[in-house]
């Protein structure tokens, strides 16, 4: 993998190795079925020193913020690395976050400078020229009228450019800030996560250790760059010779898969419950033989197990599952998948077991933004991989569980701290350097992690139990009728929850019984369809402790997301805004 103490140093060297080789592509404002838009080491490198010589020509100097707000695209790269060189920090920002959060983050990080994408986003961000002085400037990377394009500051460096350029390069240290990331803010403002180029590039070492990238390979990219997990991926593919290629959008996921063949990809577990609903719904449509065939494999996906004989005759069925049923998701996955990377939020053990079945594995590992954000992972190997868990740590990182089962974790890629917050930075990191994750977690085998729930989540009822939010809802989910659900009970006298149906399921299952509706808000309603979430409640409640089961339930006629607040970007619940919301019908289900 070679030795990259700053980040730009990865593309600088794969320019000296390789300067032919693709290291970004995408179909950004492509039509359908054009061909990619690539672009090898050498033009990146050339990309790259043209932001730098713009930004120093516009008065950028070292430890300046600049704030990068944009969808995946290989300008998105362009300008983290450009930034990166000359020593200014990069912060990242959801292009989906509202105005007043764009306000908290470009004044609290004081930003100088600003790439954003497209006409909409100029929109949203150009109002805070004239409420921060410290804003010199906004540029576009897609022509939009009457606002300044970042071609516009792009320039070639002369020679004597490029020895300056080179100068400046230099004399950043490892150890130097090299990105802000603010945290979704599930609970509360928002803070300012400073990492190093030292605590970035050693999770890219790490992770190069335990996971067998195949030099040469090619890398399907969805998730935001502007989040730590598929930005520190993204380092460690180029690091490992892979070419990244980008999405149009979250739409042509499955198009861009079956055209490009890419070897990773990774995903959060919520869209890849989204490409299982799919599937799914494909073998729903089939009939007779074909139909049974599929069920007949899922089956058998189910009690797919790990590291575990199951017999000869088991093992029989599964080789002719997967030639006959599984071969085909291999082939809608592009058929060359080597492995799917998930994090950033608990899968469902049942999706693990399918895909592994299918001869697809699931690598799940854990992390936080303030941890670079990798802390452990499971491997490719099977015996190195333990369903239900995030696996083993990562080389370098330590990690401990507290007396009230906290896990704590220590090592180089631990953030330098919150940004002008040495108080909440005191809070998570303690005097012996242990960084207190919030998370509640156990040892599998002495070796997996596996995680429980997050601490400032646990509940207690009010008769003094205490009840795992997170670990209750991921068991429920399991039926394919519930789509989210979100567990409510702190000191209460019973565990109620809010569920959102499956409505692919739901519709196919009314379908099935001639139930007829004029809209969701109807269906959910219906009492006999109440009646058979209930049964699905009820077949799972024999599996969870008795005081964390469900008890009385209100059905949602509309999924959550984040574009209404009640997801965190990674589609984390934000519980306290969900419980707002919603606070007529918990009420509701308390009420005497």
């Amino acid at each position: 993998m070679g030795n990259y103490p700053r980040l730009f140093d990865i593309v600088h060297q794969k320019a000296k190795e390789a300067p032919s080789k693709i290291a970004y592509a995408d179909k950004h404002r492509l039509d359908a079925g054009a061909s990619w838009r690539e672009h090898n080491y050498s033009d990146t490198v050339q990309k790259i020193n043209s932001v730098s010589l713009g930004l120093l020509n516009k008065g950028i100097e070292k430890d300046d913020k600049i704030a990068l707000i944009s969808n995946n695209r290989s300008e998105w790269n362009f300008a983290d690395f450009g930034i990166q060189q000359i020593g200014a920090v990069v912060v990242p920002i959801y292009p989906t976050l509202s105005t007043s959060e764009f306000k908290f983050i470009f004044g609290d990080a004081e930003i100088k400078l600003c790439f954003v994408e497209n006409a909409e986003l100029y929109g949203k961000v150009a109002p805070l020229i004239d409420q921060f002085p410290s804003l010199m400037a906004i540029f576009t990377f897609d022509e939009v009228d009457e606002a300044p394009n970042w071609n516009e500051i792009l320039k070639t460096p002369s020679d004597e450019e490029e020895k300056r350029l080179a100068q400046i390069r230099g004399e950043i240290d490892t150890e130097d800030l090299a990105t802000i990331i603010y945290t979704s803010g599930t609970t509360g403002t928002p803070k300012g996560v400073m990492l190093s180029h030292r605590n970035i590039s050693s999770n890219i070492e790490a992770i190069s250790q335990i996971l067998p990238i195949i030099a040469g390979s090619k890398a399907l990219s969805f998730l935001p760059l502007c989040h730590i997990f598929e930005r520190t991926i993204s380092y460690t593919y180029l690091a490992n010779n892979v070419s990244i290629y980008y999405a149009k959008n979250l739409e042509t996921i499955g198009d861009n898969l079956r055209e490009l063949g890419p070897e990773y990809f990774s995903t959060v577990p919520r869209l890849l419950e989204k490409i299982y609903e799919k599937i799914l719904e494909k073998g729903r449509s089939l009939t007779g033989i074909k139909r049974a065939l599929f069920y007949w494999s899922l089956d058998l996906g189910r009690r797919f197990e790990l590291n575990k004989n199951q017999g000869p005759i088991y093992n029989l069925q599964l080789a002719l599952a997967r030639k006959l049923i599984f071969s085909k998701w291999h082939e809608a996955l592009g058929g060359n998948v080597v492995g799917i990377i998930t994090g950033a939020a608990a899968l469902q053990p049942k999706l693990a077991k399918i895909f592994g079945a299918a001869g697809v594995p699931i690598v799940e590992g854990y992390g936080l933004t303030e941890t670079s954000p990798v802390l452990t992972s499971n491997r490719l190997e099977i015996v190195k991989r333990r369903i239900g868990t995030v696996g083993p740590p990562l080389p370098g990182v330590k990690i401990k569980i507290a007396e009230d089962g906290e896990i704590l974790a220590k090592g180089p890629n631990i953030m330098m701290g919150y940004y002008k917050r040495q108080d909440l930075t005191d809070e998570v990191i303690d005097k012996d350097g242990w960084f207190h994750t919030g998370d509640i977690g156990e040892f599998v085998e002495g070796e997996f992690l596996k995680i429980t729930d997050r601490k400032k989540e646990l509940f207690k009822t009010s008769g003094g139990k205490y009840v795992a939010p997170q670990q209750v809802e991921n068991k429920y989910k399991e039926s394919p009728f519930i789509e989210q659900v979100l567990v409510i009970g702190n000191n209460r006298k019973f565990v109620s929850a809010l569920i959102v149906p499956s409505v692919l399921y739901l519709e196919e299952y009314c379908k099935h019984k001639s139930w007829v509706f004029d809209n969701l808000e109807e269906m959910v309603r219906d009492e006999r369809v109440r009646e058979k979430i209930q049964r699905e409640i009820d077949g799972i409640n024999p599996e969870i402790n008795h005081v964390e089961q469900i008890k009385k339930f209100t059905l949602l006629a509309r999924e959550w997301t984040a574009g209404e607040g009640e997801l965190t970007p990674t589609t984390k619940l934000k519980r306290r805004v969900i419980e707002e919301k919603f606070a007529g019908e918990i009420e509701g289900m308390y009420a005497v």
